[in-house]
């Protein structure tokens, strides 16, 4: 780790698949890391990507604004990479986890004075999206801006890469079907992100 870290980031949904590849990014330049998660033990496979001490899990519930308040209190950075790809409704549905969470995460971090916000967002984003996936992320873009608007938000495409849940799926049903669906006629192209 570098003598001088440049500063405590905290992780919301830093256990996932795109947040696992963050800490580790974020831990060779010698962030020390707060991983706000709802399950700290589900994300303990994360913890050797860093240095003794350099990566700190925190339970958290993002609906909750005490929880997410105290994630980001003492973080110079905040990182929003909270995503679900099916509607679960309630708590765990696109409203809540995409666009409530979002503007609780702005909020408490501009309350704690956090200097820099990413929030991850999706390549479909728009206000009029046929779906609710992308109608969501974009109204969380609009919360993020309204508190943050010099807040840099990331709109991925497909994201994969060793351990993903998209190409993994397609491998694993390659072991046992003697044919595979070709996405979009076979003429779909995917680029790493």
């Amino acid at each position: 780790m570098a003598d001088l870290a440049p500063g405590v980031v905290t992780l919301f949904g830093g256990s996932g698949f795109i947040g696992s590849q963050a800490v580790r990014a974020l831990a060779r330049r010698g962030w020390r890391i707060r991983v706000a998660v709802r399950n700290p033990v589900l994300a303990i496979e994360i913890q050797p990507l860093g240095d003794p001490g350099q990566i700190q899990f925190m339970r958290c519930d993002i609906t909750s604004a005490e929880d997410v308040a105290a994630a980001v209190r003492g973080a110079d950075a905040v990182v929003n990479l909270v995503g679900v790809l099916h509607d679960a409704g309630g708590k765990r549905g696109f409203d809540a986890v995409h666009t409530q969470a979002a503007a609780t995460i702005a909020s408490a971090a501009r309350a704690a004075g956090v200097q820099r916000l990413v929030q991850i967002s999706a390549i479909g984003a728009d206000a009029a999206s046929p779906s609710a996936y992308g109608r969501t992320k974009a109204k969380a873009e609009g919360a993020v801006r309204a508190v943050y608007p010099d807040a840099v938000i990331l709109r991925p495409s497909l994201v994969f890469g060793a351990g993903d849940g998209f190409l993994n799926r397609f491998a694993a049903m390659a072991t046992m079907s003697p044919v595979l669906p070709l996405i979009g006629g076979g003429e779909t192209k995917f680029q790493p992100v």
